[in-house]
Formats: structure tokens, C-alpha cells, sequence
């Protein structure tokens, strides 16, 4: 389904009854990221997917996608479909946005998977003002490259189809929303406060072989809060290399 917002087209699914649940993506990555996990969640739930900002069939808006701007984009879908409240569950990126959401109340629990409420460090945005370089000039090969940065060593091996067929959606990400969502993510702040603070269940995902969250920070970090961790055993892409176990606290994060 197409939603006008600022003269542009926001994608989004909806299916099947009850609480609502609302999945976000990834950067490089669209909502049939989520295709395999649908069948389960909507057993009991009604599921809503967004494709964010620049990604999959929603438009860009402009050069700078910020986490705010990607929040209320969302939202305009939410309130489009009379929400009120919903459980959000956002990978990577889409945990970002999640909790650039300004409306609080929306909240009845939030899952950031292979995600962080951490702001970039200054390493990491040089190394994304680096790609933003890049992308003007030689895009295809910084995606191949970005890309296989996600995923365990042997992962890429041990699930061969599934890399490429993600891979394959990444690369049909347009150069302008490539950028426009790297600039964004530079921009977020810190956003531990806020997770704190939410209504509801929370649960952050992490991956023991994940390279851009470090699990044993994130845990230090969450020490003695009511946020709840679980770890899996791979990489940054668990919808793809654990997707049994992350099933499973998916389910569990939902009935809660």
C-alpha cells in the first residue's frame, strides 16, 4: 500500500488481527526483510511494515534523511491507519528510528535488534563521511563492501542464497537515499535517556559476532535497567543467520 506524505509515496503492508506490531528495517534493506517472520507474528497480531526513507518503494524527501524525519514518516502511516499503540521492533537503523519516535505514548514495548541507542562515535562518522564520499563514484562496490561487513565470516558462506538475494536488494537502494540515510545516522544523538524512560517491554538484541555493536558495552550500559538483553550467537543480519533463535525472543518479546 501507498501513502502520500509530502508529495511523496510511503510503502507499507499491513496483515492480520490484533495487537499491533510495527517492524522496522534496516539501512540497505526494504520490509521484506521481514517476509519469513509474517506468517508467526500475525498469528495473534496485526503487523505493520514500513519501507523507510530512501529505501525499497518509499521516496526520498530530501539529502538528509534524519532519524526524526524517517520517525515521522512512519507515523504518518500509523496515524493514516487510526494506531494509537503498537509495539515497535526496529532493526539496526530501524531501532534508531524507533526511538526517534516524539509521540511516547505510541509505545507498548520496543525490541532494537542488531541495534544501539548509542550516537556514532567519532570514528565511526568518519568512516560514514567516507561513504558518502564514495557513493558519488563508485556506489556498487561500497554496498558489496558495506554489506559484507554485516555478516559473520562464515555466514556469507553458510547462508550463500539469502546473502545474495539481500544483497541484491541492497544494491537497487538509490545513491541519493544511500546518502540522505548516512548523513541522518551522523546526526542521531544518544538516545539511552529515552529508551529508559519508555512505557512497556524492551529488549535489545545483540550479536556475539556482530562488528558494529559491542554486546559487553551495550550490557554494561543496561545494567540494573529495565531494559532486557539477549544475545545471539552470530552476526549483525540475525533475521538471516539465527533465524530460529530470533524467532524465538521475538515471540516472547511480543506475548509479554
Amino acid at each position: 500500500m501507498i501513502l502520500d506524505y509530502k508529495n511523496s509515496n510511503i510503502h507499507y503492508t499491513e496483515s492480520g488481527k490484533g495487537s499491533v506490531i510495527v517492524l522496522l528495517h534496516g539501512f540497505l534493506e526494504t520490509s521484506t526483510m521481514w517476509t519469513e517472520f509474517i506468517p508467526e507474528l500475525t498469528k495473534n497480531n496485526r503487523v505493520i511494515c514500513v519501507d523507510l526513507l530512501g529505501h525499497g518503494q518509499t521516496d526520498c524527501v530530501g539529502y538528509v534523511h534524519t532519524m526524526e524525519n524517517m520517525a515521522k514518516a512512519v507515523h504518518s502511516v500509523l496515524n493514516h491507519l487510526k494506531i494509537k499503540r503498537a509495539k515497535f521492533i526496529g532493526h539496526s537503523m530501524g531501532g534508531y528510528v524507533a526511538l526517534a519516535e516524539e509521540q511516547p505514548h505510541l509505545f507498548e514495548g520496543l525490541c532494537l535488534m542488531n541495534s544501539t541507542f548509542e550516537a556514532d562515535t567519532e570514528v565511526r562518522k568518519l568512516m560514514r563521511t567516507r561513504a558518502i564520499k564514495m557513493a558519488h563514484t563508485n556506489y556498487e562496490n561500497l554496498v558489496r563492501m558495506s554489506f559484507a561487513n554485516l555478516f559473520a565470516p562464515k555466514s556469507k558462506i553458510t547462508y550463500k542464497q539469502d546473502y545474495e538475494e539481500a544483497l541484491q536488494i541492497a544494491l537497487k537502494t538509490s545513491v541519493q537515499g544511500y546518502i540522505a540515510a548516512q548523513e541522518g545516522m551522523i546526526l542521531r544523538p544518544n538516545r539511552l535517556k529515552i529508551f529508559k524512560q519508555l512505557d512497556g517491554e524492551k529488549l535489545i538484541l545483540t550479536g556475539s559476532k556482530d562488528a558494529l555493536i559491542n554486546p559487553d558495552k551495550i550490557k554494561a550500559q543496561i545494567k540494573n535497567t529495565s531494559i532486557n538483553h539477549g544475545e545471539l550467537s552470530e552476526g549483525h543480519m540475525s533475521h538471516i543467520e539465527n533465524k530460529s533463535d530470533l524467532s524465538y525472543f521475538l515471540k516472547h518479546f511480543i506475548e509479554k
